[in-house]
């Protein structure tokens, strides 16, 4: 089956909004085998809007067009699949009653802007929205299923996942099963990665397909396998990657770092408590994000001047005038500080040279100390990452919490970014 994409929106070609949407339509393709044959983004022309649907139509069996299904003048798709499909634009019931119930609920009265989102091309299958105004909607030309869905990703995913994806597995049946899994890894690179699995399984089997996604912080291991001979294999991957990964794989799916260790601290009913200097609160957004993290987050000081870190964490001047405010010392008394003001059972501190400025002798741009642990072992390591400054956190924030992550599991030995992230004398 051939499937082709055809993303709409002045916004696309400016550069102002980033096409996501092609990624996740994508992605979930994968679990019925189905797979993007090609993607083309245009700006709001009707001329060409047409002419591309009229091409791509010759060329699929599915044609995904995403966008330009609001209510402003700039909204084209409807007009334009009327017109390449030779019809009349007309008021559709359902999408009207559909309007005038998302208005009912906001308190709106429906205008005309947004009474225009009901014309659709006559003859067209609707295709709900519960979350915005714009219905979709799908209709068939030259022998091709076009289907239109709205841009905003908040609205086209649920649209997907209950209306497109399951008429989408009905009309074109599964012959072999698809079994995807997505590991979620943290503290090796996708070159080191992939070594790592060259040299130690370097009978991998043909019928099993490998996939790597880098991201930062995490990275995304991808093992396939589209028929029922290849599902023992399949199974056999993963549980060799698990035990040759295991201090790396953070969770399945869409498990992140913090949602990590949120679970494991509710599971043991203790509580974390944070001392930021250089993330200046970054790792407490990022845990507060985990429904469910009250059970289990105490406490987070952004403690940035050195005053601050001595009157609300008790850090002492001498130790900041000795070792300066980036320093193993410090982090140990902004931990310690952290556990005594908060009661929690858990602490996590950092402190580093985010840049462009700062560096002094001996400590670079990029140089980060971490603190972790509880009041009887707290640990302290320094680290480097010469990187961007809004990176710089981003990655700060994520080798704190693998830290804890790792000592909540008992996980013995340095992980690799230890050893890779020295800071250079």
């Amino acid at each position: 089956m051939t499937l082709n994409l055809l993303m709409t929106g002045n916004e696309l070609m400016s550069g102002v909004t980033v096409d996501s949407n092609s990624a996740l339509i994508a992605r979930l393709l994968e679990a019925l085998n189905m797979r993007v044959g090609s993607k083309l983004a245009i700006g709001d022309d009707l001329a060409q809007i047409c002419a591309e649907v009229e091409r791509l139509a010759g060329l699929s069996e599915v044609l995904v067009v995403n966008g330009g299904l609001g209510p402003t003048s700039d909204d084209l798709s409807s007009e334009a699949l009327a017109r390449v499909a030779g019809v009349r634009l007309v008021e559709n019931a359902e999408a009207l009653a559909h309007l005038e119930a998302w208005c009912g609920r906001r308190g709106l009265a429906l205008n005309a802007a947004n009474r225009k989102q009901a014309l659709l091309p006559a003859g067209s299958v609707l295709i709900p929205n519960r979350v915005g105004s714009a219905v979709g909607f799908r209709l068939q030309h030259r022998g091709c299923e076009i289907v239109c869905t709205p841009g905003p990703p908040g609205e086209l995913r649920p649209m997907l996942e209950e209306h497109i994806l399951p008429w989408l597995a009905e009309r074109y049946p599964l012959r072999e099963p698809v079994v995807i899994t997505r590991f979620q890894l943290f503290g090796i690179g996708e070159s080191s990665l992939q070594e790592l699995i060259r040299s130690g399984m370097p009978d991998w089997p043909a019928d099993v397909e490998l996939g790597f996604r880098a991201g930062a912080p995490l990275l995304e291991l991808k093992v396939s396998s589209f028929s029922s001979r290849a599902e023992d294999a399949r199974r056999g991957c993963e549980e060799r990657l698990r035990a040759m990964l295991e201090g790396y794989i953070i969770g399945m799916a869409d498990t992140t770092l913090p949602s990590c260790l949120v679970g494991l601290l509710a599971a043991r009913g203790e509580r974390v408590a944070l001392a930021e200097s250089c993330t200046g609160g970054l790792i407490a957004a990022l845990l507060t994000e985990v429904p469910g993290a009250s059970r289990v987050f105490e406490a987070g000081y952004v403690v940035y001047a050195n005053r601050i870190k001595e009157r609300m964490l008790g850090v002492s001047h001498e130790t900041l005038e000795r070792h300066g405010a980036v320093s193993e010392q410090v982090v140990r008394e902004m931990a310690a500080g952290a556990l005594r003001e908060s009661g929690a059972e858990y602490a996590l501190a950092v402190s580093g040279i985010a840049g462009p400025d700062g560096a002094t002798p001996g400590k670079p741009v990029g140089t980060v100390w971490i603190a972790w642990g509880n009041a009887g072992n707290i640990r302290a390591r320094e680290l480097y990452f010469p990187v961007a400054r809004k990176l710089f956190q981003t990655m700060v924030a994520a080798t704190a919490l693998d830290l804890l992550r790792r000592d909540l599991l008992g996980i013995e030995g340095d992980p690799r970014y230890l050893r890779e992230r020295r800071v250079p004398r």
